[in-house]
Formats: C-alpha cells, structure tokens, sequence
C-alpha cells in the first residue's frame, strides 16, 4: 500500500478488495447523511437480494449497510466501482492520505457519470460530489509535487551538511534521556550530567525534571506524531545536524507528510508580520505552481494538518521569549499576518495546524519557557569515552599520534569533559594535533613520525564537520564529561595540557592561528618551530595581534549585542578572510527579510567567542571597569522564568577569572599592545578581577550553585590565597541539588587544598554524581566532616565511597543519611572505615541496613578506637539489632550509651568507661526479655538502663526483677510507661526489700518508672498509679521494713482521707523518711485536720503544706529545723479553724503557721483570735490574702499592742482604708492609735489603697508620733497637688524626715525618707507634678524652716511669674548650696555638681531668673531649654553667662521665636573663655553666616567639646565647610547634629576630609539638608573612616542615591541606629541595605519610610534579616508596596514594620 496504482495496470475491483476492511472503518465513523448518500448508488434490486433495508438509521444496521455496499461495488461492474470510489474520496472526511491517493488514481478522471440511483431524477445536473473531485484531484497534485520538492531540497542540505564527516550520522546511534517536565511550577532547572549513559535511573533533583535511562533517538522519536516534542542539547551537541537528518531518517514520519525545517537564527531577521503562507512559501520553500499551487497547498495543508511535520531549531537564539499568559486555545485566523513569536506560540499551542507534528530544539536552560506545552522532552545525551576515542581514532590517521592522541585527551580533565560535546571535540582534536606536532618536532627535529601520512591526509571534508559543529555554537555553562575509575598516565616527556580551562582555550586559539596556510604550505608557521610551551603561544599570539584585536571587538561587540551571527558587511574584509582561513568563523546561509540569499557568520562555538570577549576585556581599555563588573558575576545552575533569555553561555566571567592568573600576564601584555596599553593597565586589569573575586569569596549569602561556580573560577585564577578565604567565611560547604560532574569536584579540591584547614565540612544533599567524583573527591585534604544525604546513593555509591575513604586522614564525621544503603552497602563501608583512625562520629541512620547491616557496623567498634557517636536509627531493624549491639559492650568497653527507641532511633555512644543504655519502646514478649537480660547480664557496669514504653505485664516484669541481681548497674534503671497494671507495680515494690541495691524507685503508669541502686537515700514513687487505699495498703506490705526510705511520692492517686489515714499510721515504720507528696489525692478538710493532729504527734513531721482544702497540694515534710504548717487557697470553716488550731496547740514545737490565699469569714478570724494566745510555741502567722475587711484587718494589726511576741504583721493586696466610705476616717484612726501604741517599725507601706489628700493630709499630721526608721510609701492614693504640698511640708513639721520625693506622672509615686545617719541634709522633689506658680506659696514656709535643703527639683512645672519670683528669692537666700536638680524620676545626691534645669517651665520673662542665675559662679550645668526668653532676659542671661566660668553643658535650644543677629552675637560671645565646656545646644536660634562666623572663632577653645549640636540655624553650604573646618581641632568631639539646615555638597567634602581626625565621633545628624548624589559620594567616604559610629539620621538629605552611603556603613563595627526615610529611594538601595546586613551584628533599627521601594525591595530586606540576630525594627511606613504584600511581609518577621507609629 506505500506505492501508487496505475489505473491502467491495476484492476479498480482488486484494489477495492485489497483495501475493504479499512474502508470499511473509515466509513464506520461518517455521518448518517453521507451513508446514505452512498447508498443510493446501489440500484433498489441489489438491496433486495442482500435482503438489507437502506433506509434503517439504526445504530445497529448501521455496519450491515457499509458491509452490503463494500461486498456489492467489489464484484460490480469497474465503472461502478471507480463512480463508487471517486463518491468516498470527495464525501468522507479522515482518509489518510496515502489510501486517498491510491484509491483516487485507480479511480481515474472520467467525466462519464453512470447513475444506477432511482432516486437521482435529472440527468443534466452533474452530481456535487463530481464537481468536489475537480477542486480536490489538483490539490492532492500539488501536495505530493511540493513534497516532492521538499524532500530534494531536504536531501540537498543533508549532502551539504554531511560531505566529509568523520562519523556516519545515525539516529540509532544517537542517545537520548527522556526528561519529565513539571508544568506548573517555577523551579529551577537542575539539568543533570549528559555523560549519565544508563544503569540506573536517579531520583528527581527536586520536582522539576530529571534524567531517567537512555533510549535511543529513533526510539524516543517513536509516538511522536500529532505532538509537540522538545529535544534538548548543549551548544554544539548535534543538534541542528539531527534536524536535517531527520528529514532523511525518521522513520515514523509518512512519506505523505510534509517537512518544514525553520530555524530561528532565520525566523529572527523577520521583523513584519506575516501570514502562514508567507511563511512556509518566502522563507523555506517556494512551490513550482505558482499562486495556485500555493493556494492548493494552503488549503490541503489547512484541511490535513496531521499531514506536516514542523521541526523548529534553535529556540535558544531566538531573541523573542514564547509568553508564559494562559493561552486561549481558540484557532487563530490564517490568513491575517501575525508577528513571528505569535505564529510560532500559535503552533506550539495547537492554535495553528491542531494535530500537526512539531519538534523544538534548544538548550537545557530554556526548556522552562516551553514547560506545559510541550508532550514529550528528550535530552542530547554526551559522547561517552568509546564515542570519544572513535572520534579521535578518524580523526587522526596515523596509528602513533592516534594513540598518543587519546592518551593526551584522556589524561586532562578540561579535554575529556569538552570532548563530550562533538563541535568541541572537533576542536579538541586540532587543539591536540598541534600539540603533538610540537612536541614531535622537538622530539625528532621535525622529522616525520611513522603513520604520520595518514595523519596529514585528513582532509578538507574532515574540517567541515568542525564547522558544522560549530553551526550549533549555542551552549550551556557547565561542560559535560565522561570519567574513568582508570584514566592512564602519560610519561613525562609527553606534551602537557594547559591546567586550566582558560589556558586550554588560549591553547586552541594558538592552534588554529598556527593553521594558517599563508605562514607554511604543511599548516605550521614558518618561523622558528618552538616547542610546546607558554613562549610556543606566546609566539604565535604576538605575531597575529591585529588580527585578534579585530576578532576580540568583534566577540566583545556580539556580547554587548547577544548577538552570534554577523553579516558580511560588519566584518573587516581581512579579518574574515583570515577568520575563514583559520577556521575559527563558519558561514552561514539566510533569507533576508526581502527575501534575498545573504551570507553570515558565526564563530566556531559559543565559548570560542565568549573567550575572546574574555581577551577583548583584558587587553583594551576601551571595556571600562563598569562595564567589567557588569559583566562579572556568578551563574547559578539553576534556571527560573523570570531570567533574562540569553543566547550565551554565561563562561564569560570564567574565561575573565582565568586570564587574570599571572600564567596570562605576558600573552595579555603582547595583545594589549595593539590598543596601547601597557603591562602596568594589564596588571591593573588583572588586580581588578581579583579585588572582585575576592568580594565573592569573603561573601556569605552565596548560595550551594553559586559557591561551586567561586570554585571553578577561583581554581581557574589560580590564586591560592583567594582560595583560603573561600571556607574563611563557609568552613561547611552545603551542595543541595546540583548534578556535580569531576571537573566540579576537582574545583573544589583546588579550594579545599588550599584553604589549610582541618575542619572543612562538605554536604551533599540529593547531588546527583557519577562515581568518578568521589576518586576526584579523594583529593582533598583536611575534609573534617563528609556528609551525604539522598536516597541517589546506594550500594554502589557506598562501595565506591568506602575505597577512597582511607584517604581522608582528617576525617572526622562521616554521615550517609537518608539513602538507600543495605547491608551489602554498610559490609562495604565497615571496610573503608577501618582505614580512618581518626573517626569518632558515624551517622547511618534512615536507610535500610536491617539487622544484618547493624551486625557489620558493630564489627568495626573495637577497631575505631576514637569513636563518641553511632547513629543507626531507621533501618528497619528487630531485637536482633539492639541484642547485636549488647553482645558487642561486653568487648568493647569504649562504650558509653546505647539507645534505642523503637524502630526511630539506635545510637551508640563511646567514651572513656560504659555508662548507658536506652532501649525505648521496644514491645518484647517473656523469652525476648529473658534473652534482653541474658546480654546484660554479661555487660560491664553499665551507670543507667533505659527500658521505658514497654508496655510489659507481670510476668515479663517479673522475668527482669529474676536477673536484676546478674546486673552490674550503677546508677538506675528507667522503665517509663513500661508497668500497666498494679500487680506490675507490686512486682517492682518488692525490689526496695528484696534487693536492697535499689534505692530509688519510681513508678507512674503515664510517664516514669525508675529503679536506682546508685544513692545515698532511698526513694520511692507512684504517682499516677491509679491507686486506691485497698492498692496501697498492698504496696505499704511489699515495702516491708524499708527503713532507709526517704521519699515517698503518691501524688495523684484515688487514695482519700482513707488512704492518708493509713500512710500516718504506717508513719513510725518509716524511720529515714524525709518526703512525702499526697498532693492530687481528694483529701477535703477532715484529712486536714487529721494532718495538724500528725503534726503534733511524730516528732519528725515538721512541714505540712495544704491547698485547696486538701484536694490539691498535701505535702509533708521531715527534718530538725522549725516546724511549719502552710494552708493555702482553700476556704475554711469557722469549725474546721476551730479544729486545727485546737489539734496545733498541742504542738510542743516552735512552730509557724500560714493561711494565705484563704476565704476566712469574720467568724473564723474571731475563732483564730480566740486560741491564738494558746498558740505558745507560734513563732509566725501569715494570712496574706486572706482578710477582706478592714475591720479584720484591724483585728490582726492589734496583735502587735496585744502580744509582745508579735513582731511583724503583713497584710498584702487589701485596700482596707478608703477615701471613699464614711468609716474611714475611724479606720485609719484606730490604725494609728495601734500603731503609736506600738513596738519600732522599720518602714510602713499604705501602697495603693485610696488614702486621698485628706486622709493623707491627717496621716502625715501624726506623723512625727509614729515610730518609724526608714520610709513611708503613699504611693499610688489618688495624690493631688494639695496632697503633694501637704507631705511636702513634713519637712519642716518631722525632725527625722530627711527629704520628700512626689511626682504625679506615668507613675504616681509618693515617699517620706527618714533620717539613717548624723547628715544633716534634705532634698524636696516635685517633677512632673503640674505645679503652678501660686501654689508654691503653700510651701514658701517650708525653705526658710529648712536651713539644711540642699535638693530642690521643680522640672515640668508650669511656674509663671510668681514661681519664677518664688525660685529667685529662694536662690539668692540660699546662694552656694542650693542645688536644684533637671533630671525626672532620678534624684542626684552628690554635692559636688551644681546643675540649674528648668526645661519646658512656663517661666513668662525670666529676668529675674537669670539675674539670679548670674549670681550662682560655680554652675556647671544650664539647661533651659524651650524657656522663651524675652530681649531683655537674653541680654541678662548674656551678662549671667561671662559671670560663670565653669560652665561644662550649656542647653539653649528653642529659647526663642525669632533673635536678632545682635542677641545671637551677644549670647555666642559671652561663651568665650568657657574652656572647660563639653556639650553646647543651640538649636533653633536661626543664627545663619554671622552668627555660625563667631562661632567658628570659639569652637577652636573648646577643646574638650563632646557634643555640639546647631539645628534649625540657618547654615549654609559655606558656612558648613567652614564649620566642620573650625571643628577639626574638637578631637574627643562624639555627637554632631546639623540638621533641618541647608548643608550641600561642599560640607559632604569637607566632612571626607575632617572626619578621620574625629575618631571619637559616634553620633551624626544631618537630616533635612539638600546634599545630592555627588554628596552622598562624599558622605561615604567620610563615613567609611567612622569606626565608632553608632547612630546616623540621613532623613530627608535631598538624593535618593543612597547605594554608596548605605555600602560604607559596613565598615562601622558598632552602628545601631540609621535613619533614611523621606528620600525617594528605590529598589536598589533595598538590596544594597539587604547586602550590608549581615556585616552590621550591632545594628538595631533602621529607617526606611517614605521611601519608593516595592515589595521586590522589602523582600530583599526580608531575606537578610536571618543574617541579623540583632536587629530589631525596620521601619517602612509609605512605600509602593501594596496592602495585600504588607500584611504578607508583616507576618512572615514582626520586625518588618509598615505603621506610621
């Protein structure tokens, strides 16, 4: 059926025949209407002699009637049958094509219609189906012509595209990993090593997709028809080369299909719209018809799109990004032109051509833009070693450089790992031609080696496929390679590869310059043959510098583009010439956008381009540093839909990294000479992309991928300094889901080998690795801590692991957690881990080693003489295990502590002497208990044995008591929630008198149960042991004679006063007893009463505590000191008080007796009362809590007149004496009739009761009878002024009172001191107090009577005129010694200090103030802050200020509204000749240029200045410079506040160059200023010179370019405080903040409000705040982020805060 039938050779019945059965499927899925049409052809006789009916519409008949017509047109006439089969091509629908075909050419064009229907009536219509088969035929024509035509010009770019390849292209050779992809979810893509050639299939690396077996290429192709299909490669892995021969070689595509190959290099110079046809005819194939085939195509092509099979290649390079919006998936009109992305997303989406088939090619790393589109993805699987030496075995002809050849490739790691890529090994391959040549010229003096004809007839064909390669010169960062366990060693006179891979690429270069034919007709230069070395490239470099200079531009230039093809015009004629020459450029064919055949060029492969750009950088200067740094960053492996799409492979840092070694320095220096730089700009260079580097390597928020690429590009500068500050900051690598290949591994240990370092930790966590990495992994040295956690890693990982273990000297922690290991794996790791002597921590745990497993690792404890920890738990092991690992104590004496807890966790723990076993939760029967103790019995001394969650019976505990003597146990046995019945408790009871080595014993049926035979007294307990009084009269019988008991603890247990009542009178047999806890036990108050009897009767029973009547606490106690008898939180009866204190008379103890937290009635009290005077040997009472009158209060305070032996009463939380009743007055009458009558009290508290001014106004009035030594507290009484001023006046009317302190603020406080020495001196302090003038005069009468008042603080007062009247008079009495205090809440009695503080006093005027402040000579200290002076009073306040020299803190802020430059002046030059001043504010005072000029002739004197603070002053940019410079000599200067001024660029340059001078300084302020962006440059500089800054406030500063401020602020160790709000900052100085962080540790709060970050920002922020313990607010109120992102943040840490408060 895959050939046409000539109608004139093939019988139209036969083939009909032939093809019945899948006619007669295809018929079975038509309409209703179309079988009926059918069916009319068959004359109405011919139905009746199949004895059929035409007209049933059953579903039934249905098949009956298709099978009737088939039979009848098979045996009819062949002009029916042809009428027939022409009436099905043009009326069915789903043909395939190649039946339509063949049944249309035996069919025939005859025009003769034959109507056998009855029911056609007019003879002179043609039939509609005949006019169909007009339209159709021609399509189906031009259809099959223009495949026709596709398949020459397919075959015609296959013989191109092939001609000389060293290797046939096959598809079964090509392998492929099939490649699950997620389509939902944006995750990285974690692309695993293409050298993975099968075996077994590894875990997924995350969730996005991973590699499962290798299938061949024309397998996976298998199913692939009517679906998208994504093959991805690296650059250069034949790619586009299995495009064309996919047009020759797929098999599963019909030849009826057509093959539309488009790349998208091509698909990017179409810049217009275009239709579909436009498309397919203008810039693939144009069909040979003209319009009308093109139109028959078109409409074939629509109405067939099954029929075509699209293969897009090169999606990497297209500059367009498929958008990842949910596609309506509605059909797009065709005929309307569409951008190309839009055509290409309509194929993709099946809104073009549903059911086409369509192959994508591209990178790994852009597969995620064609995630949940694509149906099925397949990866481009390397060349393995066998494919490799093939490779170079066609390369080179002759036998001796063939070998030598594989041997040198397969000896470095950089060739192997490039050669798995075929463009790549194409170039290795001239790379090590050119190397052996050299090295045979030194060897033979150029005479020609054996074999070596073949290697010279490598022909020009064998070159083209170097540069068919290079037509897939779009590649990845990460190079793949094959490893050997065995790679052989070359001798030493063997030529030897460059060490790094940017040397190996300067190598290359060499070798294609060396290629070119004008300097030696053999390839090889003229000039003087060097041997292989750096003087051998260097040579070669020297004498092409111009030529690389224009090819280095032009790679520079293609970077800075993305661009990789260049037309012919936009290279130098010479240079392409020479280019092709060499063959580092390959040509290029593409249709331009008029449709014009033009010529285009790329280079050879994407890295040989990202390498020169590498060289451009390094060797002109016409790359600046910004752009270097631009370009220099590290690549994360990972790829997210939010990159930027890049047709590069990011290598370029690589190569940069590389050529600043000092190995490059004089190739660099010979090709810099072109762009006439010299060495000292190279080294420059050079010093730059180190100082770089270094940044990175001293970074700490690298995450695993980005630390690995550190790795490579450190290895490849070859810098071993660099290298040591990698794990300076890191010393544990953490690697998480990487796929790691050697040449990773060998970075690493080029980094770990340099670090010097013993305790370098590296932890690989689901990192998919071949097993040559661990022989690489080998390699380094002083790996302390190994760690694998994935359940990758097997048997077969584990054993290779085990065979280089040995060679880790200081390994110390080895972990393989989490895997899949066996017992087979764990045999082979027993093995290895006897060659580390030096292990002590081993964690195995989460794997499968079973029991047989645990018996391997335990053969290695004896031999593993420095082991502290084992950790084995979650293997799936049995009782076999744990008892494995008991035998194995009895020989191995190191060990410390084995616990098991069920099948969760099995560890053994190794120290000096055994200690411990824990075997949890391990449900044994009675021969598993009797075998346990068999084992332990022949242990050493064990201290501790766990055997908690047991569950055991009776029985099974009576099995372990039986060998319980056999133990050495030295310390206890815990057996948790192991006893669950009584008669188990019962069984372990009788261990305290049977066994007498137990000591302790404690049993609980929810939680523990001990036994310990290592202690000086006995203890036993049962709580929550569900005993009843029945239970513990068995219990006390089993306790026998246990005479050395000394705790006994049966809380919560079901024992009652019945219960308790047997525990006393089994009292006297307990002789050590010291405890005993009833608590929890339902004890009520008869219970009670019976313990106050006990109390009295043993006369060891000392202490008796009781709460909640019994029901709760019952505890007692046993020792010689006082006896005590505590009752708390329960209510009492007046006849339950009448009992027990009648039971406690009895006492013939000193004893005392608390009732707190008790409800105790009038009644009761007077019953206490009552027996109270009994109570002789009563030493205390306390019944806090427990009064709720005043009048009983009052009962109790009689005591201290009506006992002489009470000595102190203690009433707490009562507010017994309230302003509020009637009888108060009475109460607080008769307390003071008590108290006078009473003995000397130390102090009286009335605390927070609510006295009020007339109570407080009588207490004090009997005062001066009351006998109290040290204070009286009436705090917190509803004090108001009148109060205050009435306990101010003790002063006078109390000799003893010593001073007087009332503030009536946040916290009312009100105290009356007492004399404690022979000092005569009193203070009066009323702060805060809301004082006004006129009420001082109640107090006039106290200063005059107090010749000693040497405190007098009225700061926050509201005084006016008269207070200010009253204060003067006073301070010229008492001129010399009045010392007036500024500072709230905190009282200063040092009499050295004289300080005046008047802050924020309403003091109208104040002249007479300042007079008298200019009489006080020795002030040190002048605050009067915010006191509005008025001319005259500043005038005075000028003449007061030359009168005091001493003078150290001068506050005048906001004295004023508005000054005059007269007063300004006036007030600054009465400063002069204050030497001593240390602090000056004045701010506010607007002083502008005049004023800030005396100022700067000042500021010089005052050389001990700590603080200066000017703002709100007016000071100009000028003046600024001109301040700053006058402070310069301000040495010890520590705070400096400028702000809300207009200070600019000029004093931000000043402050550069005067701050490192300051080195004091720790506080800046100079917010709400004008200073730019090149100001903030400035700032920077200063403040990188602040090492003792602390606070910074840069609010408001007028720029919002702040990167450069924030990025020094990591050079101030000790900042706490930075203020940027209200400058329109962005994003990037987020980020730069989210930088600087972690270097902060001091830092506490910073400012970001009113800024313009986004929530791309705040997340930045919100990242770095893990680094920042310490931080504690960040504030950013009004930003752009949006409410939903605030709340979200918010939450996510609470020191993100978006309030405005």
């Amino acid at each position: 059926m895959d050939e046409e039938v000539n109608p004139d050779h093939e019988n139209v019945n036969s083939v009909l025949a032939q093809d019945s059965i899948e006619l007669f499927h295809i018929l079975s899925s038509q309409s209703h209407s179309v079988i009926m049409e059918l069916c009319q052809m068959m004359p109405s006789e011919a139905w009746h002699q199949y004895q059929v009916d035409p007209s049933s519409s059953s579903a039934t008949a249905r098949p009956e009637l298709i099978k009737t017509m088939l039979d009848y047109f098979r045996s009819a006439s062949a002009r029916k049958c042809r009428n027939f089969l022409q009436r099905v091509c043009f009326s069915c629908e789903n043909i395939p094509m190649l039946l339509e075909s063949r049944l249309m050419s035996v069919a025939g064009y005859d025009n003769s219609y034959e109507n056998s229907s009855p029911a056609v009536t007019d003879q002179n219509s043609s039939p509609p189906f005949l006019e169909q088969r007009l339209v159709k035929r021609p399509r189906i024509d031009h259809w099959q012509q223009y495949i026709s035509e596709v398949e020459k010009c397919l075959l015609k770019r296959w013989k191109q595209l092939t001609a000389g390849l060293v290797r046939e292209v096959q598809l079964e050779n090509v392998w492929v990993s099939p490649r699950a992809a997620n389509r939902s979810r944006d995750r990285p893509d974690q692309t695993p090593s293409s050298a993975d050639r099968g075996g077994r299939t590894p875990e997924p690396d995350g969730d996005y997709g991973y590699l499962e077996s290798r299938v061949t290429l024309e397998t996976f192709l298998q199913g692939c028809l009517g679906k998208v299909t994504v093959l991805v490669g690296k650059t250069g892995s034949g790619k586009t080369l299995l495009t064309s021969c996919l047009g020759q070689q797929w098999g599963p595509v019909p030849s009826s299909f057509v093959f539309v190959l488009l790349e998208f290099r091509q698909l990017n110079l179409l810049s217009r719209p275009l239709s579909l046809s436009e498309l397919l005819f203008q810039y693939y194939l144009p069909p040979t018809g003209g319009e009308d085939a093109k139109r028959a195509i078109i409409d074939y092509l629509l109405t067939n799109p099954e029929q075509s099979c699209w293969v897009l290649d090169g999606y990497d390079e297209f500059h367009s990004k498929l958008s990842k919006k949910e596609v309506q998936r509605k059909p797009l009109h065709l005929e309307d032109p569409l951008p190309v992305a839009d055509l290409i997303s309509g194929l993709l989406n099946r809104q073009i051509l549903p059911g086409s088939t369509v192959l994508v090619t591209c990178r790994v790393r852009d597969l995620i833009d064609l995630d949940g589109i694509s149906d099925k993805v397949g990866q481009l699987l390397g060349w393995d070693q066998d494919e490799i030496k093939e490779y170079v075995d066609n390369f080179f002809g002759a036998k001796a450089l063939r070998e030598q050849a594989a041997q040198l490739l397969l000896s470095s790691r950089h060739l192997l790992a490039m050669s798995s890529i075929p463009a790549l090994c194409n170039i290795c391959c001239i790379c090590l031609e050119h190397l052996l040549l050299q090295w045979r010229d030194k060897a033979t003096g150029g005479a020609p080696m054996p074999d070596e004809k073949g290697s010279k007839a490598r022909t020009d064909a064998q070159e083209a496929e170097g540069a068919q390669m290079s037509r897939e010169a779009r590649g990845e960062e990460d190079v793949i390679m094959d490893g050997t366990n065995g790679r052989p060693q070359l001798a030493p006179t063997s030529p030897q590869v460059p060490a790094t891979l940017t040397q190996v690429y300067l190598t290359v270069l060499g070798s294609f310059l060396s290629r070119d034919p004008n300097h030696g007709g053999d390839g090889r230069p003229k000039t003087k043959r060097f041997p292989h070395s750096a003087v051998t490239t260097l040579t070669i470099l020297s004498q092409y510098q111009s030529e690389l200079c224009e090819l280095s531009r032009l790679a520079w230039t293609g970077l800075e583009e993305s661009k990789i093809l260049f037309l012919k015009e936009e290279i130098p004629q010479e240079v392409l010439k020479f280019s092709l020459r060499i063959g580092l450029l390959s040509q290029v064919e593409l249709r331009r956008q008029d449709g014009i055949l033009a010529s285009a060029y790329c280079f050879i492969h994407l890295t040989v381009q990202e390498f020169l750009a590498a060289l451009r950088i390094m060797t002109s200067n016409d790359v600046n540093d910004a752009q270097l740094k631009k370009r220099f960053s590290l690549k994360t492996r990972w790829t997210s839909k939010s990159d930027q799409k890049t047709v590069f492979t990011d290598s370029l840092y690589l190569y940069v990294c590389g050529l600043a070694s000092s190995q490059c320095t004089p190739a660099l220096v010979e090709l810099a000479k072109v762009s006439g730089s010299v060495q000292s700009w190279v080294q420059k260079r050079q010093d730059l992309v180190l100082k770089l580097l270094k940044t990175m390597c001293n970074s700490n928020t690298l995450t695993g991928p980005k630390i690995l690429q550190l790795c490579h590009s450190v290895q490849e500068s070859q810098n071993h300094q660099l290298a040591k500050q990698v794990f300076g900051v890191r010393p544990k690598l953490e690697l998480r889901n990487i796929w790691l290949l050697p040449n990773d591994i060998e970075a690493l240990a080029f980094v770990v080998n340099s670090a010097d370092q013993n305790d370098i930790g590296l932890d690989f966590g689901a990192c998919s690795m071949e097993l040559e990495c661990l022989i690489v992994l080998a390699r380094c040295q002083g790996i302390h801590n190994l760690s694998f956690h994935s359940r990758k890693y097997g048997d077969k990982f584990a054993e290779k692991l085990s065979s280089v273990l040995p060679k880790f000297t200081s390994l110390r922690k080895l972990e393989f957690s989490g895997a899949s290991l066996t017992a087979t794996g764990a045999a082979s790791l027993a093995s290895g881990l006897q060659g580390c002597p030096h292990i002590t921590e081993i964690n195995l745990s989460d794997n499968n080693l079973r029991d047989e497993g645990i018996s391997y690792i335990a053969e290695i404890f004896t031999k593993l003489q420095n082991l502290s920890n084992v950790v084995l738990g979650r293997n799936s092991t049995t009782l076999n295990a744990v008892d494995c690992l008991i035998k194995t104590m009895s020989s191995c004496l190191n060990i410390q502590h084995v616990h098991a807890d069920g099948i969760k966790d099995l560890t053994v723990t190794f120290f000096q002497k055994s200690d411990m076993n824990s075997l949890l939760n391990q449900n044994w029967n009675k021969s598993e208990m009797q075998k346990l103790a068999e084992s332990l019995a022949r242990c050493p001394a064990l201290s501790v044995l766990d055997l908690s969650g047991g569950q055991w019976d009776e029985e099974i505990l009576r099995k372990l008591t039986e060998f319980l003597p056999q133990f050495s146990i030295t310390e206890k046995i815990i057996i948790n929630d192991s006893c669950s019945s009584v008669e188990g408790l019962v069984v372990l009871t009788a261990l305290l008198s049977d066994y007498p080595p137990v000591m302790e014993l404690h049993i609980r049926y929810t939680h523990a149960s001990n036994l310990s035979n290592h202690s000086s007294f006995a203890s036993f307990s049962l709580s929550y042991c569900n005993l009843h009084p029945a239970d513990l009269e068995s219990v006390l019988r089993c306790l026998g004679t246990s005479s050395d008991l000394t705790m006994l603890d049966l809380s919560s247990n079901c024992l009652g006063n019945k219960g308790l009542k047997k525990l006393l009178d089994f009292l006297p047999r307990l002789c050590k007893i010291q405890e005993i806890n009833a608590s929890n036990n339902d004890i009520n108050m008869e219970g009670v009463v019976m313990l106050a009897g006990a109390l009295c009767s043993y006369n060891t029973l000392t202490e008796i505590h009781i709460s909640g009547g019994g029901k709760e606490e019952v505890s007692l106690k046993f020792s010689p000191f006082i006896f005590f008898s505590r009752v708390k939180d329960s209510s009492i009866l007046p006849s339950d008080m009448t009992k027990v204190c009648r039971k406690l008379v009895q006492s013939r103890f000193h004893w005392e007796l608390e009732l707190s937290q008790c409800s105790l009635t009038d009644e009761a009290i007077g019953n206490l009362l009552k027996v109270l005077p009994k109570m002789t040997s009563l030493q205390r009472l306390n019944v806090s809590q427990s009064i709720t009158s005043a009048a009983n209060a009052l009962k109790l305070v009689s005591c201290l007149t009506d006992s002489q032996r009470v000595t102190s009463v203690e009433l707490r939380y009562s507010e017994y004496f309230c302003g509020t009743h009637h009888t108060t007055g009475d109460h607080l009458k008769k307390l003071l009739e008590i108290l006078q009558q009473g003995p000397q009290l130390s102090d009286l508290d009335l605390s927070s009761n609510q006295l009020e001014d007339e109570d407080v106004s009588s207490f004090v009035h009997s005062l001066p009878r009351l006998k109290i030594s040290t204070y009286v507290n009436l705090s917190n009484n509803r004090l108001t002024q009148q109060g205050l001023l009435a306990v101010a006046n003790t002063l006078c009317t109390c000799a003893n009172v010593s001073g007087v302190e009332v503030s009536l603020g946040e916290e009312e406080q009100c105290f009356i001191w007492f004399r404690q020495s022979e000092t005569r001196e009193k203070s009066l302090s009323l702060v805060d107090c809301a004082v006004n003038g006129y009420q001082l005069a109640s107090i006039e009468s106290v200063i005059p009577s107090c010749p000693f008042l040497t405190e007098l603080d009225f700061s926050h007062n509201i005084l006016g005129v008269e207070g200010a009247e009253f204060l003067c008079s006073n301070m010229n009495l008492y001129l010399g010694w009045c010392k007036m205090l500024h500072t709230v809440n905190k009282h200063l009695f040092t009499m050295e200090l004289f300080c005046c503080s008047l802050s924020h006093c309403v003091l109208p005027g104040g002249l007479q103030l300042i007079e008298a402040l200019g009489q006080c000579v020795i002030l040190e200290d002048l605050c009067l802050d915010s006191v509005l002076l008025n001319e005259e009073s500043r005038m005075c306040l000028a003449r007061a200020l030359r009168n005091i020299n001493s003078i150290c803190r001068l506050r005048l802020n906001e004295i004023v509204t508005a000054m005059d430059n007269f007063s300004v002046l006036d007030l600054l030059a009465a400063t002069k000749g204050h030497t001593h001043l240390k602090e000056i504010e004045l701010g506010g005072w607007r002083m502008a240029c005049r004023g800030i000029e005396e100022l700067n002739r000042l500021i010089p004197t005052w050389t001990e200045l700590r603080k200066i603070k000017l703002s709100k002053n007016l000071i100009s940019d000028q003046s600024g410079e001109k301040l700053l410079e006058a402070l310069k000599d301000c040495s010890h200067l520590e705070e400096l506040c400028l702000s809300d001024n207009t200070l600019g660029n000029l004093t931000a340059a000043r402050m550069a160059l005067i701050f490192p001078s300051l080195t004091h300084l720790s506080v800046l302020d100079i917010s709400l200023n004008r200073i730019d962006h090149e100001g903030s440059d400035s700032l920077s500089k200063a403040i990188m010179c602040m090492k003792n800054l602390k606070k910074i406030n840069l609010t408001s500063v007028g720029t919002s370019e702040l990167c450069a401020v924030v990025a020094s602020l990591a050079h101030c160790p000790l900042i706490q405080e930075v203020g940027l709000g209200w400058n329109n900052c962005r994003d990037e100085v987020a980020l730069e903040v989210a930088r600087v962080l972690p270097f902060c540790h001091t830092l506490t709060q910073i400012d970001l409000e009113c800024n313009s970050l986004s929530v791309s920002g705040a997340e930045a922020l919100l990242k770095a705040l893990r680094f920042c313990p310490a931080l504690q607010l960040i504030r950013l109120w009004k930003n752009k982020i949006f409410e939903g992102d605030v709340h979200r943040l918010a939450l996510r840490d609470r020191r993100m805060n978006f309030s405005s408060t």
